[in-house]
C-alpha cells in the first residue's frame, strides 16, 4: 500500500518550515492503529521545500552555479522535514525509515527516468516502512529538477504493484469546482478514469483555474495508476480517522477513482 501525504497536511503553508506537529502527530498514530504492512508513505514538501525552490527556480532546470545552494538548501529542507515524520512514526513503535529519493532516482525533464528499485523493495522486504518525500533530483536533461511526491506515489504504486494507493489532502477530495472559494461546490465521490480524463481535458484547454480544487497536478499522476487497476482514493487527512479508515479499506468520505 502507498500513502501520500500532502505538504499541505504536514506544515503549516503560511509560515515557512514551519510543521504542523499536531497533524503529524495525529497521522502517526493513525497508520500505527492501522497496522497495514507491507507500507510505504510519501510525503510533500508544504512550507519546507517550495519557498526556496521557487526563490532558486530550481523546478524549471539550472541557468548559473548560484541556484547549486538552493539546490542543495531545497533537498536539506525536505531531510529537515522528513525526520520530523520518520520521527513521529518511530515514536508510535513503526519501524519508519527514511529514504531520499534523489539517492535512487534521476529524471528526464522532471519526470522518473532512472528508478534503482533495490534499496526500496528490501528495505520493505524485511520489514521496514520507508518514508519518501518531495525532492531535489538530478536530471539528465536539465540538470536538476523537482520531483514531486505525487509523482513518486503513483510511480512507485505502479512499480510495486500495490493494492491500494491513498493521496490525503486538505480537501475531502475531487470537486466539480474549487471548494475553497466556491461554497456550493460538489464533492464528487465515485469518478471513472474516462471521466477523470474528459474532466481534466476540459480544464487544461481552459484559461480558467484549476477548478477541481487545485489537484489538476495531483490527479494527472493519478491516471497511470487507475489504468493498471490500483484502488485509487483521495481523502482528506486534515480530518480525523480518514487516514485510518482508508488505510484498513473502510468506507470514507473522498473521491474514489476507478478503472
Amino acid at each position: 500500500m502507498i500513502l501520500k501525504l500532502g505538504g499541505s497536511v504536514v506544515t503549516k503553508k503560511d509560515r515557512d518550515s514551519t510543521p504542523n506537529l499536531q497533524a503529524i502527530k495525529r497521522l502517526a498514530e493513525e497508520i500505527s492503529q492501522a497496522g497495514v504492512s507491507p507500507l510505504a508513505v510519501v510525503h510533500g514538501g508544504g512550507s519546507f521545500g517550495h519557498p526556496i525552490a521557487k526563490a532558486y527556480g530550481i523546478a524549471e532546470g539550472f541557468r548559473d552555479t548560484s541556484q547549486l545552494i538552493g539546490f542543495s538548501k531545497t533537498h536539506e529542507a525536505m531531510v529537515s522535514l522528513n525526520k520530523i515524520i520518520v520521527g513521529s512514526l518511530l515514536d508510535q513503535g513503526l519501524p519508519a525509515f527514511g529514504m531520499a529519493p534523489s539517492s535512487f532516482i534521476v529524471t528526464k525533464k522532471g519526470r522518473i527516468h532512472l528508478y534503482e528499485k533495490k534499496p526500496i523493495e528490501q528495505a520493505i522486504r524485511i520489514g521496514l516502512v520507508p518514508i519518501l518525500y518531495g525532492d531535489a533530483v538530478l536530471d539528465v536533461d536539465q540538470v536538476f529538477a523537482i520531483l514531486s511526491g505525487d509523482q513518486i506515489a503513483a510511480y512507485l504504486a505502479v512499480r510495486m504493484d500495490a493494492e491500494r494507493l491513498i493521496i490525503g489532502v486538505d480537501v475531502d477530495g475531487l470537486y466539480d469546482s474549487d471548494p475553497k472559494i466556491n461554497a456550493s461546490a460538489r464533492l464528487i465521490r465515485r469518478i471513472t478514469l474516462e471521466e477523470l480524463q474528459s474532466l481534466m481535458y476540459k480544464i487544461s484547454g481552459t484559461q480558467v483555474p484549476d477548478v477541481t480544487g487545485g489537484m489538476f497536478g495531483k490527479v494527472s499522476e493519478l491516471i497511470t495508476p487507475v489504468a493498471n487497476g490500483i484502488q485509487t482514493v483521495i481523502v482528506n487527512a486534515s480530518k480525523r480517522g480518514n487516514i485510518y479508515k482508508a488505510l484498513k479499506g473502510e468506507e470514507v468520505i473522498g473521491t474514489k477513482i476507478e478503472r
